[in-house]
C-alpha cells in the first residue's frame, strides 16, 4: 500500500527519503555526513501545515543539521521496525523523541498499517471474542474502533487499554535502546503529564498523547538524558491556525492542531534542553 499524498495547499514539504526506508519524511533531505540531531515523532514533529515547525527551528537557533523523521498520524511502529532510521538516529548527537500514544501500535488486541499507524488492520481473535458484539470489519480508523469499544463496555475497554499500554512500553524501551542513550523524551501536548485516569482527561479519546500517563514516562527515564515537557501557552493555544498553511478542505483539521506559536514554546523548551547536553563537560 502507498502512502497517501498530503494535501499541500500553499505549503510545500518536499518530501524525501533516507536510506533503504521506505518511508517519506518531510525535506528538504539533510546531509548526514556531518554532525545532526534527529527528531522522531508524529505529526507534530513532522509539522504538518507549519511553515517552520519546532525541528526547523531548534536547526535555525542551534545552527546545526536536524534532521525530521516526523511522521504524520505515526505511532512508534514507523520507526522501532525501520533498521535506518533507527541506524541514523543512534549516530545523531541528539534524538528528540516525541511522546507518542499508545493507540496506534500493533497489539495483543489489533494490527495497525505498518507505515500509517492510525490505520485498524484487524482485530485479533482475542480481541473479537472480548467483543463478540462488535462488527470489526466496519472500521479503518483506530480512534474510531476504540470509540466503539468504549461505548460498549467499560470494563471490557479497561482490559484494552492496560494492553495498549503494556505494548506501549515494551516498544519505547525497543526504540530508544536502538537509538542508545543520547535521546530526549518530548511531551508536546495541551495535555498536562500527569496520573490521572485518561478518562478523566478533557479530551477522552481525543486527546494526546492517549493513555500515556507521568509512571510510564518515569519508567523511561533511565534510558534517556532528559524528559521535557511542553504545554503550550494560553496565548499560543488562542493563537490557534495562525501562522499555518493548509487547503480550506482541511480548514477543520487544522484547527485541532497545534498552531505556530506552540512550536515556538516547544523549540523555546528544547533549545537550552539540547545546548545543555550538547555541551555539558
Amino acid at each position: 500500500m502507498k502512502q497517501e499524498p498530503i494535501e499541500m495547499g500553499e505549503l510545500s514539504y518536499s518530501p524525501c527519503k533516507y536510506g533503504a526506508s521506505r518511508m517519506l519524511f518531510r525535506g528538504p533531505r539533510r546531509r548526514l555526513d556531518r554532525p545532526y540531531m534527529a527528531f522522531v515523532g508524529g505529526t507534530e514533529t513532522y509539522g504538518k501545515f507549519i511553515e517552520k515547525p519546532f525541528p526547523t527551528l531548534v536547526e535555525k537557533a542551534m545552527r546545526q543539521t536536524c534532521v525530521n523523521f516526523g511522521c504524520v498520524n505515526g505511532g512508534i511502529d514507523v520507526f522501532v521496525n525501520d533498521p535506518t532510521i533507527m541506524e541514523i538516529c543512534n549516530a545523531a548527537d541528539i534524538t528528540v523523541v516525541q511522546v507518542m500514544g499508545a493507540n496506534n501500535l500493533s497489539n495483543r488486541f489489533y494490527s495497525v498499517h505498518p507505515r500509517r499507524n492510525d490505520r485498524f488492520l484487524r482485530a485479533s481473535t482475542v480481541l473479537e471474542a472480548i467483543y463478540h458484539d462488535v462488527d470489526f470489519s466496519e472500521f479503518s480508523f483506530t480512534r474510531h474502533m476504540l470509540s466503539t469499544l468504549h461505548s460498549r463496555s467499560l470494563d471490557r475497554f479497561n482490559t484494552v487499554v492496560e494492553e495498549l499500554r503494556a505494548a506501549w512500553m515494551a516498544r519505547m524501551t525497543n526504540m530508544l535502546t536502538q537509538i542508545g542513550p543520547r535521546a530526549i523524551l518530548l511531551w508536546f501536548s495541551e495535555e498536562e503529564m500527569s496520573n490521572a485516569d485518561w478518562s478523566e482527561r478533557e479530551g477522552q479519546l481525543q486527546a494526546d498523547p492517549l493513555f500515556i500517563t507521568a509512571e510510564m514516562i518515569n519508567e523511561l527515564r533511565h534510558l534517556v538524558l532528559d524528559v521535557v515537557e511542553v504545554n503550550p501557552s494560553a496565548k499560543s493555544l488562542t493563537l490557534g491556525t495562525e501562522g499555518m498553511f493548509y487547503p480550506q478542505s482541511q480548514e477543520a483539521a487544522a484547527s485541532e492542531m497545534l498552531g505556530a506559536a506552540c512550536h515556538v514554546d516547544a523549540s523555546a523548551a528544547l533549545i537550552p534542553v539540547i545546548r545543555e547536553q550538547l555541551y555539558a563537560p
